[in-house]
């Protein structure tokens, strides 16, 4: 058996096989809720044990949970709607604008539908753009390009990748901790 569903004080909670665990792991993320990770060697009565002992645990961080779920779903449906193919192009064109304004190169540009981040910058120079930027705010999609665009010259986040950051932005902390807050668009 590679899985098993049990109930816990009304949650539901899978129980999972895994090759890769080497513990017993317990994790919880929206809209997929409780799964505790089982080892091979382990058994699955073992697994349900150690979630027991931790239901106080669970209890607390399910309820963080709902509110993250709760909060996605206001923010989904006050963000603007968007078409993919759309959103592509005028990320790209927006790109295009920033990266000759300022002196910028990059590679290639690939739209994505990235769960963890709204954009990245490859070793060589290659840019992806989550295509959910484009219900961002202007100024926070503008952040984000210039953010990906000043990693084609600084690889890391050191004080002087923000140091270029802030003198294009002029506040560049302040708009990634702006940015922060629309990450439930993520999800």
């Amino acid at each position: 058996m590679s899985s098993k569903i049990i109930e816990l004080n009304e949650m539901t909670i899978l129980l999972e096989r895994s090759d890769r665990a080497k513990h017993i792991s317990i994790s919880i993320k929206p809209f997929y809720g409780v799964r505790v990770a089982v080892p091979c060697r382990v058994s699955f009565k073992k697994a349900e044990k150690v979630a027991r002992s931790k239901i106080g645990w669970i209890e607390k961080h399910l309820r963080k949970m709902k509110q993250t779920e709760k909060n996605h779903r206001e923010l989904t449906e006050n963000s603007k709607p968007i078409d993919k193919k759309e959103a592509g192009m005028q990320l790209v064109q927006r790109l295009n604008e920033l990266s000759k304004k300022h002196g910028f190169a990059y590679n290639k540009v690939f739209i994505k539908n990235q769960k963890t981040r709204w954009g990245s910058c490859s070793e060589k120079n290659n840019i992806n753009l989550n295509y959910n930027l484009a219900r961002l705010p202007d100024e926070l999609i503008d952040y984000t390009l210039l953010h990906e665009l000043v990693h084609t010259r600084v690889k890391d986040h050191s004080k002087r990748f923000w140091d270029q950051l802030d003198r294009i932005t002029k506040d560049a902390k302040k708009l990634d901790r702006r940015l922060r807050d629309h990450s439930l668009l993520l999800l």
